[in-house]
This record gives C-alpha cells, structure tokens and sequence, in this order.
C-alpha cells in the first residue's frame, strides 16, 4: 500500500469514527487548524463545541480537524468562504492581503507586550475589526492567543539586524510580513507552514520566525538550533465562521455560537500559557541556544517603511494611532 493510500485510508477511518461520535447532532459543524491535536487554539474549539453541544440541548455540534487534514490555512480559508469548511481558526497573516484592517495588528512591534494586545483586541477596536471580515464571506467570532513570534535558524546567533543580512527566512504568505524581512535586510521566503521543517532541513531556507509552541510542536527546534527572544509579532489569531454556515443558522442559534466563542477565549488563553511554558522548556532542556536579550530599538526603526506602506491611509494611520493610545 503507498503512503498516499495508508494516509487516505487512516482519514476515512478516523472520518467514520468522527462521524459515529457526532451523529446524535441534528447540526454538525466542520473546524479546521493546522496545529496539532492538543495544542491551545484546538483544545479551545473542542471546549466551544461542548459548550455549544450543552446550551442547544445537543442539538448543535462542532467536528475539529486539526493537523492540516483540509489543508493548509491558503486553502483552508477558500474553502470557507464558500461553506466547505464551517469555522476555521487562522493566523491574521493569510486575511492581510484581502482584509485591510487586518494589517495593523499583523505590524511588527505594533503592540507593547501580550497584555496590551489583550486590552486593544477585547475592547471596540477588536470588534471593529472583527466586522471587517463579514463582507468578505466570513463571520469574525473570536481572537485566540498566538504568543510573541522570535526568529530562529539554523546557522547562527542573531543579535542584530546584521546578523539578518542575506538569510533565507519563512514568512506566512503575507505582503506585510514580506515587506518586514525585507526592511530587516532578509530574503522573505513565503512558504506553507507544513513545508517549514524540511526546508530548514534541506537548506531551502535558513530559519523561520513563530512564538514557543510552535516552534516546539513542529519539531523546528531539531532543525533549527538558535532561538532570538525579539518578539517581533504579537498578532492574535482568529477563530471566523463561513458566512454561508452561518446564514442558514436561525437568529437564536448565530447567538449560540457567537457566545460559545467567547467564552471559548479565556479557556485558550489558560491553556496557552501553560503551553508556552511547557513549549519553552523542551527546547531549552533540548539545548537550544537562547539569545534571551537583544536591543529591539533598532529593530523598530527599521520598520518606520513598512508602517507607511502598510497603514499608509488616514482610515489605517487613525487605527495604529488608536492601538498605539490604549493603555
């Protein structure tokens, strides 16, 4: 039997027994990740299916499949816009180049630190974002903790932006986080999350950038031995809804859903504490090398290009300014 047939054949299998769990439910709704069963954004899902499950009287349930089996956040996304997929959690760089307002909480440096992307995304610049996504096909129901993202690579301590120079860095397929490596003096290489380890391995490219977990769940860290605490990016990821799913949901149960997700928030940000810190561990007792501290000044003056290009518009110049003023 070839690979492609095992793997087939084991999602058919684990497709029967999904199938046998939920059919009780008069509504079974698709979710997809590309993170790994067990990870914070997943775990969330699964908690907001229960609770969905509970207040409609197990009339409504949600089917998670995570690992990329629908495929990757590109595809994922297409799929739904157009209702083949019901919900889909997604990191905001893949909406950038479709939903503008998107852009200014994927800005390097654009929030202070965790707690300061919590209070601006709870409040009314997080919703007036989140409504950006409805004409574009998809309903905006909650943002999930996607911790700070840090550089890491193969070949050497970075310590400065000269220590960037020339370096082959996976990005996420987003004109912003292009534009960024580029101002860094890096050669951005888009590539789809699942082809990240091999072309570490292989020396396609030379390093990536993501927050802990990932780093540590991917397995990048094998690959990968140099790990620099720049924190560039604190972007939240977001949890949306196929605007087709959710029109054929009566009023009463679009209210379900959209509390379910809430309440699903401060369940993901428990968890992905716990994770990060389990995640940072590993790869330090793997031996990791760590560069705990590193000036980010220059850093952030080397972004002054990509805030003209990126939130050059009053509309987005007035958002960054409103970011920038919360406390």
């Amino acid at each position: 039997m070839t690979m492609m047939k095992t793997l087939t054949a084991a999602l058919l299998a684990s497709a029967a027994f999904a199938g046998a769990a939920f059919a009780e439910c008069e509504v079974t709704l698709k979710s997809s990740d590309t993170h790994p069963d067990g990870y914070p954004t997943v775990e969330a899902v699964n908690r907001m299916g229960e609770l969905l499950k509970e207040r409609s009287g197990g009339r409504m349930c949600i089917e998670v499949y995570h690992s990329a089996q629908l495929g990757q956040e590109k595809d994922t996304i297409e799929q739904t816009k157009f209702g083949v997929i019901d919900f889909n959690r997604v990191s905001m760089g893949p909406f950038n180049n479709l939903i503008e307002e998107t852009k200014v909480v994927s800005l390097p440096f654009i929030f202070r630190d965790v707690a300061h992307m919590h209070r601006v995304m709870d409040g009314p610049i997080g919703d007036e974002i989140l409504a950006g996504f409805e004409p574009h096909g998809f309903v905006g129901l909650a943002y999930y903790d996607g911790g700070s993202r840090s550089f890491y690579n193969r070949q050497k301590p970075i310590t400065s932006i000269a220590d960037l120079k020339g370096m082959k860095i996976r990005v996420m397929q987003s004109d912003v986080f292009v534009d960024m490596m580029t101002a860094l003096g890096a050669n951005a290489t888009p590539l789809p999350y699942g082809e990240v380890y091999s072309s570490i391995q292989t020396g396609v490219i030379d390093g990536a950038e993501n927050n802990w977990p990932s780093y540590e769940s991917s397995g990048h860290f094998e690959v990968a031995g140099y790990y620099t605490l720049n924190q560039h990016l604190i972007v939240p990821e977001v949890l949306v809804m196929s605007k087709v799913s959710w029109d054929k949901l009566s009023p009463e149960d679009q209210a379900l859903v959209r509390q379910a997700a809430k309440d699903s928030i401060p369940i993901n940000r428990e968890l992905w504490a716990a994770r990060e810190k389990v995640s940072e561990e590993k790869v330090r007792a793997a031996g990791v090398q760590v560069i705990d501290t590193i000036d980010k000044t220059p850093f952030i003056e080397a972004m002054v290009p990509v805030y003209q290009k990126h939130a050059g518009t009053p509309k987005l110049q007035s958002l960054v300014e409103r970011i920038q003023a919360t406390e």
